[in-house]
């Protein structure tokens, strides 16, 4: 990865701040600012975050793929991409980038795409590709408490 410009790096910073306080179009803003000044896989992503948490999830998707273009290494936006998806219902198109999530070189939380797949497995009806995925997760994250939660909700319909 290259190394971000001081400017590019604090205007994602702050730009984040304002993502988790909530305050959506000020994030966007600041993300459009610091790729203005040098684009980054994580500004395009964490963009689409925000405008996925305002319902946009074409943009969400679209962005995403500018991120992908600039580091295809990075994971978060294969999975974002597939979450996206699935919040669509295009559940068969999610599932080959939840799975480029799970090779992705640079990702961290690597338990989040399993718990992707889990739900969509889910969703499917494939009950034990489900608990198999929360498995995943919950090796990769033994405190992550929805990964016990969700595999004990999945065993709980089985029985």
């Amino acid at each position: 990865m290259k190394e971000i410009s001081k400017s590019a790096k604090e205007l994602l910073e702050r730009a984040f701040q304002e993502h988790m306080a909530g305050n959506l179009q000020k994030a966007i803003e600041l993300y459009q600012k610091s790729i203005e000044i040098q684009p980054t896989a994580e500004a395009y992503t964490y963009m689409g975050w925000a405008y996925s948490m305002m319902g946009e999830l074409e943009t969400a998707i679209d962005l995403c793929m500018k991120a992908i273009d600039i580091d295809p290494d990075f994971g978060n936006p294969y999975n974002d991409i597939g979450s996206y998806l699935m919040a669509m219902g295009r559940l068969d198109e999610a599932l080959p980038w939840l799975k480029k999530a799970l090779t992705a070189r640079r990702y961290e939380p690597r338990h989040y795409p399993h718990m992707n797949l889990a739900r969509l497995y889910l969703m499917k009806g494939l009950f034990r590709d489900a608990i198999l995925e929360t498995e995943n997760a919950i090796r990769l994250a033994p405190d992550y408490k929805p990964a016990h939660t969700l595999r004990h909700q999945i065993l709980a319909m089985l029985n």
